[in-house]
């Protein structure tokens, strides 16, 4: 049984801010696995399930959220990624691990940098599935994932 990291209707149920569209609750997951796909990270399955999509993410004509919704039912598991994906999510992705606690998971990560961009700007997000599923947001997530992949390396290598 494959473990599932993420799943976006964990997202849309309950608290979910009204008026917002189902993809929001895909958001945060779709930047990381837009991540993955773009290092080479993803298992050949996907890319098998999913080589269209995958092309669009590369060029990107949809967004990683997009991509979720549209070609992983909305989740995320083990099963999309490869060895080295999975190595670097079960320490970086999933919450409270040993890595994330020494240096910062991907949802602190996430939360951060967009409260910081926002606050740079005067404004405040009311919670985190109104950060926008955008390529300008994807560029300023992609540089702190980029900085914790060489800090994961380094603490693997330790």
């Amino acid at each position: 049984m494959m473990s599932k990291y993420d799943d976006a209707s964990w997202h849309y149920g309950g608290d979910f801010p009204e008026g917002l569209p189902q993809k929001n609750g895909a958001t945060h997951t779709g930047m990381f696995l837009n991540w993955c796909i773009n290092h080479d990270m993803i298992s050949e399955e996907l890319k098998e399930d999913a080589k269209e999509g995958i092309e669009l993410v590369k060029r990107r004509e949809i967004t990683g959220a997009e991509f979720v919704m549209d070609c992983c039912d909305g989740k995320f598991s083990e099963y999309d990624l490869n060895d080295l994906g999975n190595s670097f999510a079960k320490d970086y992705y999933a919450d409270d691990t040993d890595f994330g606690n020494k240096y910062s998971s991907f949802a602190d990560d996430f939360v951060n940098i967009f409260d910081a961009k926002a606050e740079e700007n005067d404004y405040e997000y009311e919670t985190f599935y109104h950060i926008e599923d955008t390529y300008e947001n994807y560029d300023l997530m992609k540089k702190v994932i980029d900085y914790r992949f060489e800090e994961w390396k380094e603490y693997i290598g330790s």
